[in-house]
């Protein structure tokens, strides 16, 4: 790319989007800035840009704000995740962004730059290609592994600390194989292998002074085991009978002897203990009656744990040490950003200086500039500027009762200005569905729709993810019933409210909420006047055949155990399979590219639709995968979604 023309696009990057455009324009536009950090130091500060369709990192200086540097690649790759090693070097990894999949990808090169742009530098990859800045940068050793930061160690000028997974057959990620911590020099790349793991999918804790003490990890039975390092030897902690499933350390509590991690007591929900690793005592710290937590928060000075959030409802934080200055600090932050949740997302070694994001379901996030001397806060920039929080929808938390007597919960978008009363309404089931759940937050896409009036219903259904084990357990292999069933019972809810009216009711989902948007139709075929499958599975014996879920041993055992093998479940959990109970309008969005949901379950069931004459509309981007990654495919998307909802919920 030519440096004045590349310099050009920049500069209208940071101009505000046009205020004539279109709505879908307005909504379906990625965020203009993320992963906004400071450097150790506090003299730079550092961002994720979005330019052509494509990350790149913008550096800075803090005072002043005069831009220094930009690094950016060519041809399909992009910035992902970086992190500041040393006071005044980047390491970044590079992606790459493929037609089949919605996510990057990321193969384990990482990337070296100083904040002024001088000595670049590839640490770790397969095969570095150079920076699209017409010089050739020098390759380093090749590997055939997959490396992530594990810990940047700031304080150390020279080195960090790499996790390294190594590739299985092909160029695929060997996460069972025993990993490798390397000592990086972040300045050449040199590399010493400081110790291997014992076990495999392993999760290692580093200490304040970047010593690898810790490693957890599952052995060919799925089970946890734990190992603490002692001279440079692994110690398994068998003997401490740490009966805790989904056991994940967190960080040390005050000594290399004791650890907080967070685990379950059989189905019970997800708490946050203090373990001795030498005596075996367990100390439950916290435990949310409702739900699992859903983030950790960490002294970047003392690595120690300070809070945990968890999201009911509204956000909340409980707090670990109250006496911690971060603990102290995010309580002043939260009082002067009323009706926003705050993170701390980025902070000097001498945590002098925070760099916040304050969001709420109205504004996607505000980033910060903190003095925590001063306690002055500083506006530095917004995910998205083009959109007016004053302007934007509120999300409100609901809860009701289904026909099996079980609580509820989910959130109801309300088009902002309007009275919750006869409403139209989408329903928006979320994906996954096990381990995934839908929060209280800004969506863009339920902005859009309440933007034109609609209100927008999310649910908490039997199997989501984050209520306890239990919870996610009772919507296995009843994807088709007890799940739709759940969603079904949320929209009738509403209806008896008087919030919505039950003549102006569709469902748009994507994955397995394009799955549900398709059954749940179909199992109440009264309700829905029209719906949306957006990569959704419709023939479910197709998923143990097709897709990148089945092509490995623990996806099929997860299908297994999740959905069932037998035949006549699967039939009559099957869109494909029960297209004449049908009665709602259709539209059917699909990627070309699609691994997780391919183009097989769009063509199962157009194959039943036509079958029995059964009208329907069609978008396939085919070089799209789960998901339309870029924005102008998402763009079009919106503005069919929007013409088709309109003309069937006759608004």
């Amino acid at each position: 790319m030519n440096n004045s023309r590349y310099l050009l696009l920049l500069l209208l990057a940071l101009s505000p989007l046009c205020l004539s455009a279109s709505v879908t324009e307005l909504f379906s536009k990625g965020a203009q800035y993320d992963q906004v950090k400071i450097s150790p130091s506090g003299d730079y500060l550092s961002a994720i840009m979005k330019l052509e369709g494509k990350n790149v990192l913008v550096v800075m200086e803090t005072h002043s704000k005069k831009l220094l540097n930009t690094v950016h690649f060519g041809e399909n790759a992009q910035v992902g995740d970086y992190q500041w090693v040393n006071n005044d070097r980047l390491v970044l990894a590079k992606e790459y962004l493929k037609g089949w999949t919605d996510v990057p990808l990321y193969y384990g090169e990482l990337f070296a730059v100083n904040a002024d742009g001088s000595k670049p530098k590839y640490l770790f990859g397969y095969n570095s290609g150079e920076m699209q800045t017409g010089s050739h940068i020098k390759k380093n050793t090749a590997i055939q592994a997959t490396a992530y930061i594990l810990d940047p160690i700031p304080n150390d000028k020279k080195y960090m600390l790499v996790n390294a997974i190594p590739w299985g057959m092909g160029s695929s990620l060997g996460y069972d194989s025993l990993q490798d911590v390397y000592r990086v020099d972040v300045y050449n790349g040199r590399r010493k292998k400081l110790t291997r793991s014992p076990i495999g999918q392993s999760q290692f804790l580093t200490n304040h002074d970047g010593e690898v003490k810790f490693v957890s990890g599952k052995n060919e039975h799925y089970d946890t085991k734990l190992f603490y390092r002692d001279d440079g030897d692994w110690i398994s902690s068998d003997k401490l009978n740490i009966n805790l499933t989904e056991f994940t350390p967190i960080s040390f509590a005050g000594n290399d002897a004791e650890i907080y991690a967070v685990g379950r007591n059989a189905d019970e929900i997800m708490g946050v203990y203090k373990i001795n690793l030498e005596t075996g005592e367990q100390q439950k710290i916290i435990q949310d009656d409702k739900v699992d937590p859903s983030n950790f928060w960490k002294n970047n000075r003392t690595h120690q744990l300070y809070a945990v959030e968890f999201e009911y409802d509204y956000p909340t934080y409980a707090f670990v040490d109250a006496t911690d200055s971060h603990s102290v600090l995010l309580k002043q932050l939260i009082a002067a950003l009323p009706g926003h949740q705050v993170h701390i997302v980025s902070e000097t070694l001498d945590v002098k200086k925070f760099i916040i994001k304050a969001f709420n379901d109205r504004n996607p996030g505000d980033f910060y500039l903190f003095d925590t001397e001063k306690l002055k806060l500083e506006y530095l920039v917004s995910s998205k500027s083009w959109l007016d929080p004053d302007l934007m929808a509120e999300v409100k938390p609901i809860s009701f009762t289904n026909r099996d007597g079980q609580t509820i919960t989910g959130f109801l978008t309300l088009p902002n200005g309007k009275q919750a009363k006869n409403l139209p309404l989408v329903v928006n089931p979320h994906g996954g569905p096990h381990g995934v759940r839908d929060w209280w937050g800004f969506d863009p896409q339920n902005q859009m729709l309440a933007h034109e009036g609609i209100a927008v219903l999310q649910v908490n259904f039997r199997g989501s993810g984050g209520f306890g084990l239990a919870f996610q357990q009772a919507g296995y292999q009843k994807w088709g019933t007890d799940i739709q069933h759940d969603i079904i019972d949320a929209t009738q809810y509403l209806i008896d409210q008087g919030t919505v009216n039950a003549d102006k009711v569709c469902i748009v989902g994507g994955s397995f909420g394009g799955y549900s948007a398709l059954q749940s139709s179909i199992l109440a075929p009264d309700l829905f006047k029209c719906a949306i499958g957006f990569a959704g599975v419709y023939d479910l014996a197709l998923m143990f055949k097709e897709g990148d879920i089945s092509d490995r041993t623990a996806g099929l055992s997860y299908l297994k155990e999740v959905l069932s093998e037998d035949p006549k479940k699967l039939t009559a959990m099957s869109p494909a399979k029960n297209v004449d109970k049908l009665k709602a309008k259709l539209l059917l969005v699909h990627g070309g590219d699609d691994e997780r949901a391919p183009i097989e379950q769009l063509e199962a069931l157009e194959s039943s639709l036509k079958a029995h004459n059964y009208p329907y509309e069609k978008l396939v981007m085919s070089n799209e995968g789960h998901g339309f990654y870029n924005d102008e495919h998402r763009a079009k998307y919106y503005a069919q979604m929007l013409a088709f909802l309109k003309q069937h919920l006759n608004i």
